[in-house]
């Protein structure tokens, strides 16, 4: 285990890249209405705050065991910047990232591309972020393969990931005036990531009035909050490729909560997503997500 002293220094060091001091500030917009501002880290996106740390709990348990690992992790942007960018000249990672050619913004495609560490490697996938992550997913799931290179990752089935970004919703929020006052996260939502950790938080006891899920064009999870159908449609391209996603890998953390944590009705569902396309919940089920999630699809004249 890591004692807690040891894991404050790696938080320090971790957060030290940050360009403001208190990591993840909070600026007040009106009376009722503040803005988290995700975007200190060193690749300026909301990723930084757990990768950061989580690359360093990788170096420090690999170092006390004397391993190497292959990090594969697939990205529609910003999560492969963010985790190349903490993973990079590190003596135990190999990092391998896939993103989907021309599906990423020119800045992100350029801090993964430009990166020169010889533990870095860029592999562009003709297709949609959907496609890398299956690839990814296929991966792990041989298992024979996986465990002779050592495999593992740094996309958001990684629970590091999510543990690391329940802290900013608590800090936040007490901020904002909780435990006195509940209160509510707009979060804008591809692969159900963040907003999973505000879910998270909630269920450890933060006062979260409603979660209010908000996506772009690509509004699988928006129809799914609304109608309790879970349907892919095709990725459209829009201004925001990073949130371009149709199916929201963290969302199966959801639907084990809303399946009474029964991992059957949850592997049934995505047998159901992947040879018909879809699948709906029970009545029971939408009900209990009603009580904290709400959703809202923003077009791209918005955006």
């Amino acid at each position: 285990g890591i004692e807690p002293d040891e894991l404050e220094e790696m938080a320090r060091a971790a957060y030290d890249v940050f360009a403001d001091d208190s990591v993840v500030p909070l600026r007040q917009l009106s009376e009722s209405h503040w803005l988290m501002e995700l975007f200190h880290g060193p690749t300026l996106a909301f990723k930084d705050v757990a990768m950061q740390l989580l690359c360093r709990l990788f170096d420090r348990e690999l170092h006390s065991q004397g391993r190497r690992i292959t990090i594969v992790g697939a990205t529609s942007g910003d999560t492969g910047s963010a985790a190349i960018e903490a993973c990079k000249d590190r003596d135990s990672i190999d990092i391998f990232i896939l993103y989907p050619h021309g599906r990423v913004s020119e800045v992100q495609r350029r801090q993964m591309t430009t990166v020169l560490s010889d533990n870095v490697h860029n592999i562009a996938i003709e297709g949609t972020f959907d496609d890398c992550q299956a690839l990814v997913k296929g991966a792990f799931n041989d298992l024979p393969f996986r465990d002779e290179i050592g495999m593992s990752a740094v996309n958001s089935i990684n629970w590091a990931r999510v543990v690391a970004q329940v802290v900013y919703y608590i800090t936040t929020a007490v901020a904002a005036g909780a435990p006195d006052r509940k209160v509510s996260f707009a979060v804008p939502t591809g692969n159900f990531g963040c907003v999973f950790a505000g879910y998270v938080a909630a269920q450890m006891g933060l006062p979260v009035d409603k979660l209010i899920v908000a996506t772009n064009r690509n509004d699988i999870l928006h129809r799914f909050f609304q109608t309790g159908y879970y349907r892919k449609d095709k990725v459209f391209a829009t201004q925001s490729p990073s949130m371009d996603i149709q199916v929201a890998s963290n969302f199966e953390r959801l639907l084990f909560d809303l399946a009474g944590r029964d991992s059957a009705v949850v592997r049934e569902n995505m047998a159901k997503l992947t040879k018909q396309g879809g699948f709906e919940v029970s009545s029971a089920a939408m009900s209990q997500a009603r009580v904290l999630f709400l959703s809202h699809c923003v077009d791209e004249e918005a955006t």
